[in-house]
């Protein structure tokens, strides 16, 4: 992929080294070619990007979701060139969550942003954005929630199954900011001067006149030309994609893309079970394409639960990257139930990326249980008994067993 061409640490070697016989038939190693000196170096090292930071799997660049239990479900992180589809819960709330989790930790590093939608002014949709904690505020706000469970489960003595104690651990707990990724306050709005200070881009699909994008008009609905046509060009006229470098120093272009399939987009693939799918294909095939060549990573939310042909939303997986999807427990049986009573929802991760191939990669873990407290998204991995709650889960396919020491 171009994206991992052309972005890394640049740690490997400066130079190739030979050997070459002294006269006392001593071997030496000299190196080939102008030594560097100093910070004025003629090897040039690819310039390191503000949060990012490659894959240990594959080497590929990736950038936090803004949300770290999340990254370390997908791998490490998201992509740079790829897309990242979170399917919608019922009432779009915690759908909307991570979307503008995203997003703030796109202000927070100082990427480009570029924020899409049919339904709100993307104007209004920073406005919305969460806060980020300090450090020491996160690491309390987890030890509080750890030290209450503590107490609830005083009295009952548990252990994991021997089939989950050698798998690794998730870490549940605060990173410094730091790292890789951020916390985000929930309950209080990013302050206006980091907003801003930063730089981004809004479409608003209403306010957009027709555009000149080259596609059969046939193929695509008019907000769907609109916006790839908006897509493309910040994407050329800002440098993104390598042809014209980025003056300063590279950076990231976040690309926000909400309630994508809607009928506010022109979109009838929620209104009829034979909807218009070759229109929302097409969009998804042309903008992998024009992520692939630059450096940009997409998060897209859709009703998915609105689809009804099946076979539709198939094709809509295999055109996404990543795929996630939030079950919520309002007006579900699981509401209800007492195994969840300490959660809010599911969160499914449907499919991961395998890149530079033909097929997807599977995941790990399939299905953890969410709950959004008074600060935190928390991601957890729910447990048979309703009374007992996993702090740091296992990387286990299926929910945790546990067993009585008696």
């Amino acid at each position: 992929m171009a994206a991992a061409a052309t972005c890394g640490t640049g740690a490997g070697s400066t130079g190739s080294m030979v050997a070459a016989g002294g006269k006392n038939n001593v071997t030496s190693f000299q190196r080939r070619g102008p030594r560097a000196s100093g910070s004025d170096s003629s090897y040039s090292r690819l310039v390191s990007i503000a949060g990012t930071r490659p894959s240990v799997r594959n080497g590929q660049l990736l950038v936090s979701t803004g949300l770290p239990a999340l990254d370390q479900l997908l791998g490490g992180g998201l992509a740079v060139g790829t897309v990242l589809l979170i399917e919608e819960d019922k009432y779009n709330i915690y759908s909307s969550l991570l979307f503008k989790y995203f997003l703030a930790e796109g202000i927070i590093n100082g990427h480009t942003l570029l924020v899409a939608s049919a339904k709100e002014d993307p104007a209004d949709i920073l406005q919305e954005l969460p806060a980020p904690l300090l450090d020491d505020n996160v690491k309390k706000d987890f030890d509080e929630d750890a030290c209450n469970h503590k107490t609830a489960e005083s009295n009952i003595k548990m252990k994991i199954a021997w089939r989950y104690q050698l798998l690794p651990k998730m870490e549940a707990g605060p990173v410094s900011s730091s790292r890789f990724g951020h916390y985000y306050d929930a309950s209080k709005k990013m302050p206006q001067e980091l907003i801003e200070a930063s730089k981004w881009h809004g479409f608003f699909s209403p306010e957009k006149s027709s555009s000149t994008l080259n596609i059969e008009p046939c193929s695509l609905t008019h907000g769907y030309i609109k916006l790839l046509q908006f897509i493309q060009n910040i994407i050329y006229e800002e440098g993104f994609d390598g042809s014209n470098p980025q003056k300063k120093q590279k950076n990231i272009l976040r690309i926000g893309i909400q309630n994508l399939g809607s009928p506010l987009w022109g979109d009838d693939i929620c209104c009829t079970e034979n909807g218009n799918s070759h229109s929302l294909t097409k969009f998804l095939y042309v903008l992998r394409g024009l992520l692939r060549t630059s450096l940009s990573a997409c998060m897209i939310t859709m009703p998915t639960h609105l689809i009804q042909n099946k076979a539709i939303i198939s094709r809509v997986t295999n055109l996404s990257d990543t795929v996630v999807g939030l079950e919520s427990f309002i007006g579900s049986e699981r509401e209800t139930n007492p195994l969840y009573k300490d959660y809010h929802g599911l969160i499914h991760i449907r499919q991961i990326p395998r890149l530079n191939n033909l097929i997807y990669d599977v995941s790990d873990v399939k299905d953890l249980a969410f709950k959004l407290k008074k600060k935190l998204f928390t991601i957890e991995l729910p447990v048979d008994g309703p009374e007992l709650l996993l702090q740091h889960p296992p990387s286990s396919p299926h929910f945790s067993k546990w067993e009585d020491d008696g």
